[in-house]
């Protein structure tokens, strides 16, 4: 069983704070007592104290309603920053401070690092297609439903491709973003919904678990949004530029 005694608390909060210019202290505080009650989800053997990537997991999916593995799996790359397979407190404090309250400039960085399936610096043509996969419907119909999706990712390309390379570098996806910041969660979502407020409890017996509460559905963030609204806009984008596609 993982605890932390209130000096340890004083003592992570201090440590942590000076790193978390989103953050107050008092936020910190309950954030960091959320971490060690994600500590008892927590299966694997680890030398060092850390959330693992199946907790870590559930807590997207609970908390926020996030049901991709693919997109999981990478947010929880991005906040492991040192590749060790597990969050340790400062990769909780530091990465929740831009996946909750980070500017845009920060959250473009974060959204480019989880699309970057392979890390090599772009987002490829074949990473696109494996995103965009849950975007479209299967109609009956349809012979060939990758079809469809291969048309999107043409789509994509033809709207935040700058320089026409083939592949979105971060230059090509931060410029998309600058121009339209709908593009920010093109190839799915990996940040909490726009419409959520997220409450840190004022009570004075902190409860972690209601840590993060949505206004809206008042409990764990199951209402997310959809590609509706980011498919709508390539397809308007893509009839501007003259071109055609069928789906």
């Amino acid at each position: 069983m993982y605890t932390a005694t209130r000096k340890r608390l004083q003592k992570l909060t201090d440590s942590t704070s000076k790193a978390s210019k989103h953050f107050n202290r008092y936020e910190i505080e309950c954030l960091i007592k959320l971490f060690y009650t994600l500590l008892e989800e927590t299966t694997e053997k680890q030398s060092s104290i850390g959330i693992d990537r199946n907790a870590f997991r559930n807590f997207l999916h609970t908390t926020f309603g996030m049901t991709d593995d693919m997109i999981m799996d990478r947010v929880f790359r991005a906040f492991d920053k040192d590749n060790d397979g597990i969050v340790n407190v400062t990769e909780w404090i530091s990465g929740l401070c831009i996946f909750l309250r980070g500017n845009l400039e920060e959250r473009t960085k974060y959204c480019f690092e989880v699309y970057d399936l392979n890390g090599d610096g772009f987002i490829s043509r074949e990473e696109m297609f494996h995103m965009l996969k849950n975007s479209l419907l299967k109609q009956p119909s349809e012979e060939d439903p990758d079809e469809g999706i291969k048309d999107l990712v043409d789509i994509t390309l033809k709207k935040m491709d700058h320089d026409h390379d083939g592949k979105l570098s971060f230059a090509d996806y931060e410029t998309s973003v600058q121009e339209e910041a709908l593009l920010l969660e093109a190839f799915g979502p990996c940040l909490p919904d726009a419409k959520c407020t997220y409450i840190i409890s004022s009570r004075r017996k902190d409860n972690a678990n209601s840590l993060l509460r949505c206004k809206y559905c008042q409990g764990g963030l199951g209402v997310r949004k959809t590609c509706v609204q980011i498919l709508t806009f390539l397809l308007n984008s893509c009839v501007t530029l003259g071109e055609s596609f069928n789906f």
